[in-house]
């Protein structure tokens, strides 16, 4: 059927279609007036994405702000936050809701039912191209979807802060009990230091090391220096016993060099005496007793000169043995005052490790108890949703609209339905389509009105082949499709 077909179906059922057309625009416009007015109220906030400076992180370093936005609507649409709206608005108690749940007959938990059918009625947006989130309330009360988009807003903004500080404060928990057994541990290892300070007598401390160090690096000194004088006094007064009178010790001597001064002006005087005197003269004699005097004096000398490297010899050797001891007995002191000290190290050890354990975590329990009492957030209510004068639904020139376009639809599918059902001859179209016969020529309705009656005025004339016959059909009264 082509356009022009169903346009000459219209105009001939076009009582039909305008019913069909006027009422269902009627029901929509009827429906639109008598249907209950709805109001809806927006609140519109913007979510910070900036770094948090009390945790130091921010949304946007761990997923999307895309992503982070979807999540936020997720959480404002949640039963979590519903829950929070009906405790902030008490709507467990009020009796229309009640009364609703007892007439819907539904069965479970109340306050379930209730968060579903609250959010039935909520619609949360994010924006494409900003971080701004709306939440709409459509309600039959204007006040009513105030209080419920204003308090969404709320119950969300309060939920961000419980999610933050309610983790903090289960992990400051954790940590103040790792803390305490920190403490323990440190206060523990502490104790066993401080008793192995005092057991073994030291403080660990590089000076004192240093210090007995030094101690026997003097001892050192002096036993090297004893030895040397030893050495050198040892041969001195082996030198002195083997041949005293050639002895350095006894060559220095003043009061030997004297003494030989006088033995040999004496032996000087003998001689020169004995030119003069006889061997038996007192002068003789007393020249020769002087002389024996004096050697035995020289003598005398030298065996204490002698005895005196020996005695020196003997003082070095003993200072040597004293020396010696307490160059050992330092030795022993500094090698277990560096083996107690590498114990003590290792106690040190566990105690600093202890103490930047116990550091560690009273940080991070300081740490999550700042974020745990920490109830701001990174959330700016933009607009809070105000009580709304007009309805947004049911929109009547929309509807009505939208009835009209049904209508017409609905009016020429039933229209074509009824033509279907009864068939007409409207066109000579549908003439071919139904009788199968070519059409030769039609009158027009002008010419009718002028001669009903005449037969000499045609319509339009088709070539025979333009109809599918030859001239011998057209010559042939029983050809099939002949219009006589």
């Amino acid at each position: 059927m082509s356009f022009s077909d169903f346009l000459r179906v219209l105009r001939a059922r076009w009582i039909l279609a305008t019913a069909i057309f006027v009422a269902l625009t009627s029901i929509a416009l009827v429906g639109s007036l008598v249907w209950p007015k709805k109001y809806t109220a927006k609140a519109v906030l913007m979510i910070d994405l900036k770094v948090d400076p009390v945790a130091g992180t921010s949304a946007t370093g761990i997923m999307p702000s895309a992503a982070f936005l979807a999540t936020q609507v997720d959480i404002i649409e949640s039963n979590h936050v519903a829950q929070k709206v009906i405790k902030n608005l008490q709507l467990d108690d009020n009796a229309l809701m009640r009364t609703e749940w007892d007439k819907s007959g539904a069965k479970g938990d109340y306050i379930a039912w209730l968060s579903r059918r609250i959010l039935n009625s909520l619609k949360v947006e994010a924006a494409r191209e900003s971080n701004v989130v709306e939440i709409s309330y459509e309600a039959t009360e204007p006040k009513f979807a105030e209080a419920l988009a204003n308090n969404f807003a709320k119950a969300y903004i309060d939920s961000t802060v419980q999610f933050k500080t309610t983790p903090a404060k289960q992990y400051s928990d954790f940590f103040e009990e790792r803390a305490n057994l920190a403490r323990q541990k440190l206060e523990a290892a502490q104790n066993k230091l401080s008793e192995a300070q005092q057991s073994k007598g030291i403080l660990v401390t590089d000076e004192k090391l240093d210090t007995e160090s030094i101690k026997l690096n003097d001892l050192s000194a002096q036993l090297t220096a004893l030895r040397g004088a030893l050495a050198d006094s040892s041969s001195r007064r082996a030198q002195a016993m083997n041949n005293g009178d050639v002895s350095p010790d006894a060559m220095a001597s003043t009061l030997l060099l004297s003494l030989r001064s006088d033995l040999s002006r004496s032996e000087a005087k003998l001689d020169e005496s004995l030119e003069r005197y006889g061997e038996n003269h007192p002068i003789i004699v007393e020249l020769r007793a002087s002389i024996a005097s004096i050697k035995d004096k020289i003598r005398r000398e030298t065996g204490r000169v002698g005895n005196s490297l020996t005695a020196s010899s003997q003082i070095n050797q003993s200072k040597e043995a004293t020396i010696l001891a307490a160059y050992n007995e330092q030795r022993d002191k500094l090698l277990k005052l560096k083996q107690d000290r590498n114990e003590l190290l290792v106690i040190e050890r566990e105690v600093g490790a202890a103490q930047r354990v116990y550091d560690a975590i009273q940080a991070r329990q300081s740490q999550m108890n700042l974020e745990g009492s920490n109830s701001q957030n990174n959330i700016v209510v933009l607009n809070t949703a105000s009580e709304p004068v007009t309805p947004s639904s049911p929109k009547i020139g929309v509807n009505t609209l939208i009835g009209a376009v049904l209508g017409a639809i609905i009016a020429a599918f039933v229209t074509m339905v009824v033509e279907l059902a009864d068939r007409k001859v409207r066109s000579t179209s549908d003439l071919v389509t139904l009788l199968r016969v070519p059409v030769i020529g039609y009158l027009t309705a002008s010419q009718r009105a002028k001669n009903p009656w005449s037969r000499s005025h045609e319509g339009v004339l088709y070539p025979l082949e333009s109809i599918g016959m030859n001239s011998a059909d057209a010559q042939n009264p029983n050809a099939p499709g002949r219009l006589l």
